[in-house]
């Protein structure tokens, strides 16, 4: 007797969870280290984009800012204009025709999702440059700080934390283009269930198995991303006492509320 929808959906997982598990493992891993690393790629990218040569520069120093700068807008112009399908294609079989070095799927998957993900977050991390007062960099230069110095103590940390929805958002997309990286081979969520849906022919049930999944590890990412966003906040109710001195302030969190 035929199986049903559900019954086939049942067998599946009964009979291939394991494989799910490791799909989804390696998904997981692949996004989160991509993110993780592209978004210290980016970092730095935004750095030397905001680095100034001054009067006190050596020559070298401006030469090489400006090379820098140009390269960096050729890398993120390719990364952001094309597709990380096309992406993967060329990386992970060019590579050994152009200076002969043969990654593994997995290693190659890293270093495409990384460059990849490095190319939208210096635009992310450049945006929230540019929210934060400038006013800020006027002061802290005032104090004796140098631009450099302002950069990383005060301009960077606001910057970034006023990107950190985009960041988490930036971390879901890469869990859902990660499938296209079965194109090179790597078994992650999309490679198993294809595999899977191929040896029975039955690709409806098995990727509904696979949207679920998907569905799941978004969602529930999305849940923490927002707890942590809550939690940098802080809480958002508080109460002004006068110090005995009568001039400073505290402030302290409201009761009740």
């Amino acid at each position: 007797m035929e199986k049903n929808f559900f019954e086939w959906v049942i067998f599946f997982i009964q009979g291939n969870w394991q494989q799910f598990l490791l799909g989804t493992v390696t998904t997981l891993f692949v996004s989160l280290s991509g993110t993780i690393i592209g978004f210290f790629l980016g970092l730095g990218v935004s750095l030397i984009q905001y680095t100034k040569a001054d009067d006190r520069s050596s020559k070298l120093f401006k030469v090489v800012i400006s090379i820098l700068k140009v390269l960096i807008n050729i890398y993120i112009t390719i990364f952001r204009g094309t597709p990380m399908i096309v992406q993967a294609m060329v990386i992970f079989y060019g590579l050994p025709q152009l200076i002969g070095l043969n990654l593994d799927p997995l290693p190659a998957a890293l270093l495409i999702v990384s460059i990849n993900t490095g190319a939208y977050m210096a635009e992310m991390i450049r945006g929230g440059v540019d929210s934060v007062d400038p006013g800020q960099l006027e002061g802290a230069q005032a104090i004796g700080m140098s631009h450099f110095q302002a950069m990383i103590s005060i301009i960077f940390p606001q910057a970034v934390r006023n990107v950190l929805p985009s960041i988490g958002n930036e971390f879901i997309i890469n869990i859902k283009d990660t499938s296209v990286l079965n194109v090179i081979g790597v078994t992650e969520l999309f490679f198993t269930s294809k595999s899977i849906a191929g040896s029975y022919a039955k690709y409806y049930e098995v990727f509904i198995i696979t949207s679920v999944i998907y569905l799941f590890l978004t969602f529930t990412i999305s849940l923490i991303l927002n707890a942590i966003e809550k939690k940098i906040d802080g809480p958002k109710n508080f109460e002004i006492l006068p110090l005995q001195d009568g001039n400073s302030v505290v402030i302290k969190k409201g009761k009740g509320v």
